[in-house]
């Protein structure tokens, strides 16, 4: 009887160790990261501004790698709102943070702007001072734990200032950088929607926009005169302030349609792009082994 007991009790003691043997290798097995990631509960939220402390240090890095940082300014967009720069690239990382498993940082609300400066509520910050600032948000966001950040801007002149910044970050901190403008990324779905050019708070713009805040667009105060081209060729005049705040890529096209259904219709593909973009160039970069 004791040595059937005994048995007995060896048998079961080697099976809990090779259950625990089992469970230690898997554990460090390869791609745990990735099956944790996909079983983990999401974010209370995946915006940075109301994550308390702690779970953003439970998040970061561990779960979430990824940031959005919108960027845009503000400035007048015809009958559109004058933040139109800020609020597009934010409702955009709201409607793709989950597809692409990233948090959001708080929006940098204002750019660079000077020849719009003139007009009522245009704000612009010197060059110098925006860059440093730029780069010091991008900067900070590395230190946090990002590994991938990826800038979704809204405006034009803050282009150059953003590249050279997400440049300076990227390689002083190992982590990757990407600079959306989507504008130019969603240039032949523009074309296919509209079926024409778009252009500055024009059907492009005026239509993203509408999508999520059609309250805040006002035909009634529209007129297409109030839409300028931009200079063609390009470099041919530069006026200061500009001349009107509609302002067309292309003469005779981009004039605001107002169209709810190719609001909605333009909102969907513009973000569906750029959230294409983002998971792409993130698995060429892991596929590559860039700063894994």
């Amino acid at each position: 009887m004791r040595t059937t007991l005994t048995i007995l009790r060896t048998v079961v003691l080697a099976a809990a160790l090779t259950a625990a043997s089992a469970a230690a290798l898997a554990q460090s097995a390869p791609g745990r990261k990735t099956a944790d990631r996909g079983q983990a509960a999401p974010p209370t939220t995946r915006e940075m501004a109301l994550l308390c402390w702690q779970e953003f240090g439970e998040l970061v890095p561990a779960r979430i790698d990824t940031v959005l940082a919108p960027f845009g300014s503000l400035e007048p967009h015809g009958v559109i709102p004058s933040g139109t720069d800020s609020l597009a690239p934010e409702a955009m990382a709201r409607d793709i943070a989950g597809r692409v498993d990233a948090l959001i940082a708080p929006t940098l609300n204002y750019g660079l702007t000077e020849a719009m400066k003139a007009y009522p509520g245009a704000v612009s910050i010197p060059a110098e001072t925006y860059a440093a600032f730029a780069e010091s948000v991008l900067d900070n966001l590395a230190a946090n734990g990002f590994r991938n950040i990826i800038v979704l801007n809204g405006h034009g002149g803050n282009t150059t200032a953003l590249n050279a910044a997400a440049t300076r970050v990227a390689n002083a901190r190992r982590v990757r950088a990407l600079v959306v403008n989507w504008w130019t990324l969603a240039d032949d779905i523009t074309k296919e929607v509209f079926g024409q050019n778009g252009g500055h708070a024009g059907n492009n713009e005026t239509a993203y926009v509408q999508a999520f805040l059609p309250e805040h667009i006002h035909p009634e105060r529209y007129s297409p005169g109030m839409a300028s081209p931009t200079p063609a060729p390009a470099g041919a005049y530069y006026t200061v302030p500009v001349a009107s705040t509609i302002l067309l890529y292309e003469k005779g096209q981009g004039y605001p349609t107002f169209d709810a259904a190719q609001a909605k219709a333009y909102f969907r593909r513009v973000n569906d792009r750029v959230a294409e973009l983002i998971l792409d160039t993130i698995a060429k970069w892991d596929l590559a082994g860039v700063y894994k």
